[in-house]
């Protein structure tokens, strides 16, 4: 990316914060090749890139930082922060824990039309895991899954660090949906939650939400 960023893209947002999107999308794409995890972060390299003084990125930093996706160094500087097999399994576990939690409050939360649009994302996870080459639609339709089921089960403070795990996840480019079968399996765990969503089953909704997290895990390892 070698245009400054158009100022003009920066409102309603402060500066700080739309570059911090541009670089936690950078992270999480790695496509420039200097974003990987463990690689250092060139202040002066991307202040020159985005065409902005180094105050502002270095605010955007801060807030990569307390997400978790840059790890700063005494005397170092900032780092993408690398993620190990430990910090994965820990992720996972409380993933589960704060996922299979609100799956049990959407279960009695949830109203008729809620569900209705939970129904209506899990048919096109369906129509997506038919078509193999639209893994990416998948992947897209399954977070909005997951994003809309912490929605209905409205608590603002899971829901955030939730959103925080969840870009820690990304930190790890294993991609397990793409391994053989995981789809499929993926998509019935799925239909067991729906299933005990539908039933106004909050037990059955945690189990299954439980399991859905937990194979994730097994299919990343």
């Amino acid at each position: 990316m070698n245009a400054a960023v158009p100022h003009d893209r920066l409102k309603p947002r402060a500066l700080y914060e739309e570059v911090a999107e541009l670089l936690r999308q950078r992270i999480f794409k790695a496509v420039q090749g200097d974003m990987e995890p463990g690689a250092w972060i060139d202040e002066l390299k991307l202040a020159a890139e985005y065409g902005i003084s180094r105050t502002p990125l270095r605010e955007a930093i801060k807030v990569l930082a307390t997400e978790g996706l840059v790890t700063m160094k005494l005397r170092r500087g900032a780092y993408v922060t690398e993620v190990n097999d430990k910090d994965l399994r820990d992720v996972f576990h409380l993933m589960a824990v704060l996922e299979a939690d609100a799956a049990a409050a959407a279960a009695t939360l949830a109203t008729d039309a809620q569900l209705q649009e939970l129904q209506a994302l899990h048919q096109q996870l369906e129509k997506a895991a038919k078509d193999r080459k639209d893994h990416i639609r998948f992947f897209t339709l399954n977070e909005a899954f997951h994003h809309k089921l912490l929605e209905v089960a409205n608590n603002r403070w899971r829901d955030q660090m939730v959103a925080d795990l969840r870009k820690v996840m990304k930190l790890n480019r294993a991609q397990s949906l793409l391994k053989a079968g995981r789809i499929e399996e993926s998509l019935a765990e799925h239909a067991a939650i729906m299933a005990a969503l539908k039933k106004r089953d909050a037990a059955a909704a945690q189990a299954a939400m439980r399991g859905h997290i937990e194979s994730g895990q097994e299919a990343a390892g």
